[in-house]
């Protein structure tokens, strides 16, 4: 008989429940959330044919590398749609939360979540990582400026590298404890360059062995970051049937309500990783600004700017980018700039 396990996961416990074909629980308990106690509770209690399923999490790629070593297929499952189904239950609780998960995962009322590939996940890491330092170098660097205008001193603009040194100079007949406030600053965000610089080095190399992330390099706008952080978020283009979903997934759509005759069209969605949404916008704008070879989709982008503004176009560009840039590796071919009309070139 087939036995279906519902596991509501925390920091430190597990709830689970056990229900059989019919939906009646066969067992209730809880363990310490290690995918190896997790087996061997199951193990302990001979069920001959089981269905784990849990909500996605932080904790979801450790579980699901913990499961399968010991041989147990987990279902990872969308929480954001789950959580409407568990809201039935007047009482929240652990407890009940793992009967929800349950009951779903025989019912199957629930999406499968794809997990991240090791690989994946520790070119993620990198992204994350070098996100956080280059947050701390530019709020370090903007504190300083700030404390410096106090003072009437306006730097301008400044590299990285030179930044220490221009300040130094500009607080060397200030106060020793001001020096001393600002030196530290200074030494610190010296640090935070350095690290980065490490990481651009990794980076960099990763780029170079990936042939794939060199193609989508191909698009004028679109530079390693960018593109390492589209091959390590999508990191397997077949699970999407079709290339439009892809701007859907990343939340680049808009928001729709229909109801009787009530029909409304919101906002974009803002699902999916906001890193990378604000990446493809930022390769819109510099595709729409900055890039001086003509392409059919910076025409099409510039015909949306001239009617409704820079914002919408680079979002509609950067939308755009990310079903072209599935094409790419579903296709494994090159950016296509196009060919101009008589019409558009004169333009």
């Amino acid at each position: 008989m087939k036995h279906y396990i519902g596991l509501d996961v925390s920091m430190k416990r597990t709830f689970i429940c056990v229900l059989n074909e019919q939906g009646k629980i066969v067992h209730e308990g809880s363990e310490k959330t290690d995918p190896d106690l997790l087996a061997d509770y199951f193990s302990k209690r001979d069920f001959q044919e089981i269905v784990v399923g849990f909500e996605s999490g932080c904790l979801s790629h450790y579980l699901v590398t913990g499961f399968r070593k010991r041989a147990i297929d987990p279902l990872c499952m969308d929480a954001r749609k789950l959580s409407t189904i568990l809201a039935l239950k007047i009482n929240k609780t652990d407890k009940n939360d793992a009967r929800g998960i349950a009951e779903a995962l025989r019912s199957g009322m629930y999406t499968r979540v794809h997990c991240k590939p090791q690989d994946s996940v520790e070119k993620s890491i990198l992204l994350v990582s070098r996100r956080a330092l280059i947050k701390q170098q530019t709020q370090l660097k903007n504190t300083v400026r700030g404390l410096l205008k106090s003072y009437g001193i306006r730097l301008g603009s400044v590299g990285s590298k030179r930044f220490s040194s221009v300040v130094v100079k500009q607080i060397e007949k200030q106060e020793k404890s001001i020096v001393l406030s600002i030196t530290s600053l200074l030494n610190t965000f010296d640090k935070v360059v350095e690290e980065v610089e490490k990481l651009d080095k990794e980076m960099l190399k990763l780029v170079s062995q990936d042939k794939e992330v060199q193609r989508l390099m191909t698009i004028p706008g679109v530079g390693p970051v960018t593109a390492l952080t589209y091959k390590t978020e999508i990191f397997d283009p077949t699970r999407f049937n079709d290339s439009k979903s892809v701007g859907a997934y990343l939340g680049m759509t808009p928001k729709q309500y229909a109801s009787g005759e009530v029909q409304r069209q919101g906002r974009i969605s803002k699902c999916g990783s906001s890193e990378l949404r604000s990446l493809l916008v930022e390769a819109g704008i510099v595709m729409l600004t900055r890039s001086k070879k003509w392409s059919k989709l910076k025409a099409w982008g510039l015909k949306i700017m001239r009617k409704k503004g820079m914002k919408k176009a680079a979002l509609a560009v950067g939308r755009k980018l990310s079903v072209i840039m599935h094409k790419m590796l579903i296709e494994q071919k090159e950016f296509i700039y196009g060919e101009p009309k008589a019409e558009s070139f004169q333009v």
